[in-house]
């Protein structure tokens, strides 16, 4: 189909799950790919197989906390492609669990670096490099947790994928006119290595537990997500920005 042919896009935590997924289809759709993650190895992976598939991709391995990583991605995409069109802000962590105030700062400035100031950083280079191609689309991966839902001993994951539901909007109201959307999307339950369903200790019975809580009863594979980020990314979005979109199989709803 290609809808993103001729596209240039950034994906970060691409090593793994939805942004791993959505760099592979951005790519069979016609896009441009920077990756970026912590781990190089897995990086070149995903790298080896989109070529391996006709696409272009090229990787560039650091840590989303680092302000010179975000620029040195999106200086990536203009030397190696010509711009940016397209951003997936994805990388994140849950982070230390429990009750408030069993947390410690750097745990909770932890959480908060990793999922929301990572995403600024990331927007502070893309807006400036998608005004030069006359817009683009911005997307972030948040949460329901701390929006339709509280769910106990996740405070500072909450707070942090909250706070990119508002960077979301007030981007979309400042460069809506210039042509740059922002978006958010709200996944459910995903099969991914940080589900908690992988987790050590994890059973049959987490599973079952988590996969109920869902109106599909079931939890979500990472393609499934990254459809819905390909969606935002392209065309067929045009007129939707500022958003929430609940990718969530339903648990917002779900009380059964």
């Amino acid at each position: 189909m290609d809808v993103l042919k001729d596209k240039v896009a950034i994906v970060t935590g691409a090593s793994s799950g939805i942004g791993y997924a959505t760099a592979k289809l951005f790519a069979r759709e016609g896009a441009r790919i920077v990756v970026t993650a912590r781990r190089q190895t897995e990086l070149d992976s995903l790298v080896a197989e989109i070529e391996a598939s006709g696409g272009q991709a090229v990787a560039v391995a650091g840590d989303v906390k680092d302000e010179a990583l975000a620029k040195a991605v999106v200086d990536t995409a203009i030397s190696r492609f010509g711009g940016l069109d397209i951003a997936f802000n994805n990388a994140g962590m849950v982070g230390a669990t429990g009750p408030i105030y069993e947390l410690s700062l750097p745990e909770w400035q932890e959480a908060l670096d990793t999922n929301l100031t990572s995403a600024f950083l990331g927007a502070k280079y893309q807006v400036p490099a998608m005004l030069e191609r006359g817009g683009g689309s911005i997307i972030f991966t948040s949460t329901f947790v701390g929006y339709t839902a509280g769910m106990p001993g996740m405070g500072a994951y909450a707070a942090s994928k909250a706070g990119l539901i508002g960077l979301t909007q007030v981007l979309a109201a400042e460069y809506g006119a210039k042509g740059i959307r922002a978006n958010a999307i709200l996944p459910g339950g995903t099969d991914t290595p940080m589900s908690v369903t992988r987790a050590p200790g994890a059973t049959a019975e987490t599973l079952a537990f988590v996969e109920n809580l869902h109106a599909l009863k079931r939890m979500a594979a990472p393609e499934e997500i990254a459809r819905s980020v390909l969606h935002l990314a392209s065309d067929a979005s045009s007129f939707i920005t500022g958003t929430a979109l609940l990718v969530d199989g339903g648990v917002s709803i779900c009380r059964t």
